[in-house]
């Protein structure tokens, strides 16, 4: 099956970041958001970022025109009757999710594969509420979208191998670098990942390291682009916190126990760079 047409549900940051990246790579896009103040929005983020991109010489105007003319943004599902995927990328709640799944079910052509960009939810949850499970399946981008190398594909045990095969050549057309896990608590990155931050996390809550000597000893000792605490600012302390305690529930390993001074940043507020302070303070 080729895919030419990409629907993608919430315009955040994630859905706007897979939905310039979608357009970048050529492909007609339809956007939808649950009212026009937030669509207007994400929009307005990718304008400003294509826009950023002009002012640096690494996109021409034209381009950007051309990106632009080929995204759509809507309120209403029923402009989704014509795509051939549809990536959900709403917030971290299952019930909403499966309520998107079983509407997208309904108006979707029936050769049309649905994917979610969940990071932690059991997608076979939401395959169930469709009358095409085997069409389900996760596609897990990294934040920002446009940016990050790696897209994390996610077979169900209903998943065909055609549906997985099609998203595997779409992944490549985004540029992207895939890897293939089963549907299974975290996938692959964040069942490593977040037991590696929270640690890093109690070191600097434990007094043993500074923010910054945690961040520059892992940055600058292990080769990585940044340190663990900023990442966690840009990721959103409270994302952290959900996946965190998503993946405890779901595997009792104690590793996924987030440390108090994460249950403290989130109720003071301190979710990172979108708030405004986070372990760093961005005012």
């Amino acid at each position: 099956m080729e895919i030419k047409k990409v629907g993608v549900i919430g315009c955040g940051s994630m859905g706007a970041g897979i939905t310039q990246l979608c357009a970048q790579s050529g492909y007609q896009v339809v956007v939808s958001e649950i009212n026009d103040e937030l669509l207007k929005r994400g929009m307005g983020f990718i304008d400003k970022v294509l826009s950023r991109s002009v002012e640096k010489g690494k996109l021409s105007q034209a381009d950007k025109d051309a990106i632009m003319g080929r995204i759509k943004g809507t309120t209403s599902t029923g402009d989704f009757a014509d795509c051939d995927l549809v990536i959900e990328a709403a917030i971290e709640n299952l019930d909403l999710k499966k309520k998107i799944f079983a509407e997208l079910d309904g108006i979707c052509p029936p050769h049309a594969i649905l994917a979610t960009n969940t990071s932690c939810l059991s997608i076979i949850d939401m395959a169930m509420v469709t009358k095409r499970p085997d069409k389900v399946l996760g596609l897990h981008f990294f934040n920002p979208a446009p940016v990050m190398k790696l897209l994390e594909i996610v077979k169900t045990i209903a998943t065909s191998d055609e549906v997985l095969e099609t998203s595997q050549k779409f992944g490549e057309s985004l540029g992207k670098t895939n890897v293939t896990a089963q549907d299974a608590p975290g996938f692959i990155v964040n069942r490593l990942w977040l037991p590696f931050l929270l640690h890093s996390i109690k070191l600097y809550e434990d007094g043993v390291a500074s923010r910054e000597d945690v961040d520059n000893a892992i940055q600058l000792g292990l080769g990585y682009p940044m340190g663990p605490l900023t990442l966690a600012d840009m990721v959103g302390i409270d994302v952290v916190k959900f996946v965190s305690d998503a993946l405890y529930e779901q595997l009792k390993d104690p590793r996924y126990i987030v440390p108090t001074l994460v249950d403290k940043m989130v109720a003071a507020g301190w979710l990172g760079r979108k708030t405004g302070k986070g372990f760093y303070d961005y005012k």
